[in-house]
């Protein structure tokens, strides 16, 4: 009995570490940064020196992701940017910007609903679209218009 015992105990143990691991190799990798005022101003635009002039200060394209906490539609869309923020992690930056904590930044894009989304090539003018969306659309917009690779 205490060897059945034992054995089971074993099982589980290698179970539970099992599933840890798949749930850190799902998140690995998963890079979005939180933005608020001073990171968004050195990071995507310094709109307070240079107000009449996009001009992005990243080096690579980025998706900002404007959201709130409540909100159910960017609940939904969370695992979406975690899954494309892996899978295009050395060639597109993913923001986010809590529009509750950050009325200023969502004040100056005009955010009325959410989730909006900023797609901001590496040089050219940004795109910004509303509300959720499939995965396959966000990654054709992020391959066609941020990468300007059409194919897969």
């Amino acid at each position: 009995m205490k060897k059945t015992l034992s054995l089971c105990a074993v099982l589980l143990t290698g179970a539970v570490m099992m599933a840890c691991a798949q749930m850190n190799n799902r998140n690995k990798g998963a890079v979005i940064q939180e933005l608020d005022k001073a990171a968004f101003i050195e990071k995507v635009v310094d709109y307070e020196n240079n107000p009449q002039v996009w001009k992005y200060r990243g080096s690579k394209p980025a998706v900002i992701d404007f959201y709130a906490t409540w909100c159910g539609p960017c609940k939904a869309m969370a695992p979406i940017l975690e899954e494309l923020s892996r899978q295009y992690a050395d060639s597109v930056c993913f923001y986010k910007i809590d529009v509750d904590k950050q009325p200023e930044l969502a004040s100056l894009f005009g955010i009325t609903s959410i989730p909006t989304f900023l797609f901001i090539p590496a040089e050219g003018d940004p795109r910004m679209t509303q509300g959720a969306m499939e995965k396959d659309s966000f990654d054709r917009i992020i391959r066609e218009f941020l990468l300007k690779s059409p194919g897969r």
